[in-house]
């Protein structure tokens, strides 16, 4: 029943994210299904992909605006606001980032203790040393032709103080600072830079590129947008180059946090369901049409077995009419009339005759609906569910869990 289908085809690949938004509250969206078929399109080889990480897709919830206002960028955004307070840029092109785990801020002792200073020059030669201390470490970035600087956010002491900023300011260095842990991956894998520990180990190696880095104030939101990435090769275990995997971002916004979360959940099962497409390029139609295909093939087959194997084959199918029985009883049909009405469709060879809500029956084509749903679905789920059966008929018993 399942029609091949090639992922270059996106209109088709847009019908199936369709379907699977069409039962959530952000149904109405136009722009949900296109962002999430280019975005998995985009981290993906459409000619070699077998599978797709979808933590190379990032989603970020901004209050404000509509779920219209929702953008995809190819690139990198970041919740965390360029500082300003030293007086550096906030804008740059051909930006060289790098990501630094080490603070910029005069180092503390191990131990909790206080220094007494009884003479104003003792307190000037602390000022001093803390100065040159500071401004050692910014002229080690600079070398390194770094124009942008992440700091990773610090428990310990302050990520970054008011002269180190200063400093940053001078040499022209921007500055985004409480970078989360969690973060770091999918910076380094969308930048193609690599964390710093320590001063001693910041090289031009280490750096990673972009376009331009820029502020978005728009809609009452700051985030910074980091666009124009290319991560360069890099070098696998083999010798041979293999490229960076590519990273989107995705800015999800919306009236109320409600909407939000909706919107982020429905969008991840517009993911999977690609996802799904990209591990078996096929769909079927929905609305209960292969489970009823299914049914009567077994309850024909049945008919030629005999003995036990017959009343297995047949209770195999009837045991899938739960699923057109199930779809009716929601859509607030007479599931009796439906599910008859189907088997006798189906007895005709109508293979693709399925539920219909809008005409409220059987509709002859239910594709023509735009009802699909990728074969790995329907194929897993009765994989899974035959299973379980032969599990329980094993051990003759079921245990509650919670």
């Amino acid at each position: 029943m399942s029609v091949p289908i090639n992922l270059t085809d996106r209109a088709t690949l847009l019908k199936a994210a369709t379907t699977s938004l069409s039962s959530k509250i952000v149904s109405q969206e136009p722009k949900l299904a296109p962002m999430a078929v280019d975005s998995v399109l985009k981290v993906i080889d459409p000619k070699t992909a077998e599978n797709v990480d979808l933590k190379n897709i990032r989603m970020l919830k901004r209050l404000g605006g509509t779920i219209d206002d929702s953008e995809m960028i190819d690139g990198l955004v970041l919740n965390q606001q360029v500082l300003k307070s030293g007086g550096g840029p906030t804008r740059m092109e051909k930006a060289r980032i790098g990501l630094i785990q080490f603070q910029l801020s005069p180092p503390k002792p191990d131990m909790e203790n206080s220094i007494v200073v009884n003479d104003y020059r003792q307190m000037d030669k602390i000022l001093k040393e803390e100065r040159t201390y500071l401004l050692n470490l910014v002229k080690k970035i600079k070398k390194a032709k770094c124009n942008v600087l992440l700091i990773q956010k610090s428990i310990l002491r302050d990520a970054v103080n008011d002269l180190s900023l200063h400093f940053l300011a001078k040499l022209n260095i921007l500055a985004i600072k409480d970078i989360e842990r969690d973060e770091i991956e999918f910076i380094c894998k969308s930048t193609g830079c690599k964390p710093i520990a320590d001063i001693d180990s910041f090289t031009e190696d280490k750096l990673g590129t972009a376009e331009l880095i820029e502020e978005d104030n728009s809609l009452g939101a700051r985030l910074t947008k980091i666009t124009g990435v290319k991560p360069p090769p890099a070098a696998s275990t083999s010798g041979t180059q293999q490229a960076i995997s590519k990273t989107i971002s995705i800015v999800v916004r919306g009236a109320n946090p409600l909407i939000l979360d909706e919107a982020e959940r429905s969008l991840h099962d517009a993911h999977c369901v690609i996802r799904c497409l990209i591990k078996n390029r096929a769909l079927l139609a929905g609305g209960g049409a292969p489970e009823i295909e299914i049914a009567h093939r077994l309850n024909k087959l049945s008919r030629t077995l005999t003995g036990t194997d017959a009343i297995c084959f047949k209770a195999f199918g009837d045991a899938l009419e739960v699923i057109p029985n199930t779809l009716a009883e929601n859509a607030g049909l007479n599931p009796i009339k439906v599910v008859t009405e189907l088997r006798h469709r189906h007895a005709q060879g109508e293979t693709n005759a399925g539920v219909s809500i809008r005409s409220g029956g059987v509709k002859t084509d239910i594709r023509e609906e735009n009802v699909l749903q990728p074969l790995l679905v329907s194929t897993s789920a009765i994989e899974l569910a035959t299973e379980t059966v032969r599990h329980i008929l094993r051990i003759d018993d079921i245990a509650l869990s919670r």
